[in-house]
């Protein structure tokens, strides 16, 4: 009998907040940027977890939370309300389920973006960690989303080991996840 060899795909979230999108108003296009970054960077297999919600605290929050706790998504990703209008809210909804913050990737993926457009410091993006969890809050621009994840992936990896994830490994010749040496 030939045994069969199992590989496990790692859960990860993306998920667009949009108010017009989540009502058919205009087609999401976050939620794609950000899997198909993934596709190019991720050696790691991974299966998708999509969600596109409106800019509602709540509803956000208690997407995350399904996202981490009922899928254990090792990472997740979220597109969408994190300037200064009065309906983004994304960042408010990742610190309300989050258990801890870092504030590191805001600062650098903001740093990042405000080299190719000075309205990058009106980006309020977070990143925090909800169990084994890293949820990470991008623009909804397309292009910026690529831009910010290029600013902070190489931590992604070393940061999903360290609250106790599954191993992340990124493709050669892309982003290379960065761990310290022993």
């Amino acid at each position: 009998m030939a045994s069969e060899v199992v590989t496990s795909e790692v859960a990860v979230g993306i998920v667009t907040v949009s108010d017009r999108a989540s009502q058919g108003v205009y087609e999401d296009r976050g939620g794609p940027a950000m899997a198909a970054y993934l596709e190019r960077v991720l050696a790691t297999p991974w299966r998708r977890e999509a969600r596109l919600v409106p800019d509602e605290r709540p509803v956000i929050a208690a997407t995350l939370r399904e996202l981490a706790d009922e899928h254990r998504c090792a990472l997740i990703l979220v597109t969408g309300g994190t300037g200064p209008a009065p309906r983004d809210v994304t960042p408010e909804a990742t610190e309300d389920v989050c258990e801890r913050i870092l504030p590191g990737f805001g600062e650098a993926m903001r740093t990042a973006s405000l080299r190719e457009v000075p309205t990058a410091i009106l980006s309020r993006q977070v990143a925090g960690i909800r169990g084994q969890s890293l949820i990470i809050n991008l623009p909804g621009k397309p292009a910026a989303i690529d831009t910010c994840l290029d600013a902070v992936f190489a931590a992604v990896p070393y940061c999903v080991d360290l609250i106790g994830g599954p191993r992340l490994e990124t493709r050669p010749g892309t982003i290379e996840a960065f761990r310290p040496r022993s």
